[in-house]
């Protein structure tokens, strides 16, 4: 066990060790790199099995139901995958974009 858990005094504080990656998504319009953020807690968050957490910086699927790629998982590599696999599920569609513009109809 590495010293760093040794430095939480109660679980509630979800003390977690930060690991970072990129992905990188091949589409139609361009490649699209994803920076992804793992947590490795002591021990599982309350209502949680798993000790690792992928979090993905970007959003899929952003014009029917915006998702954001995460995964949870036994290992860096089980989260990894789940996160993964939401991004190469759906399609990155372009950053979000407000539809409304100065005009009026009036």
């Amino acid at each position: 066990m590495s010293d760093w858990k040794f430095a939480q005094k109660d679980a509630s504080e979800e003390l977690a060790s930060l690991s970072y990656f990129a992905f990188r998504k091949s589409q139609k319009l361009g490649d699209v790199v994803f920076l992804i953020t793992v947590k490795e807690y002591i021990a599982p968050p309350k209502g949680q099995f798993a000790r690792f957490f992928a979090q993905a910086d970007k959003h899929v699927n952003q014009r029917i139901a915006p998702i954001l790629p995460t995964g949870w998982g036994n290992s860096v590599l089980d989260a990894l995958n789940a996160c993964f696999h939401m991004i190469r599920e759906f399609p990155y569609e372009g950053e979000e974009t407000s539809t409304a513009s100065g005009a009026s109809g009036d």
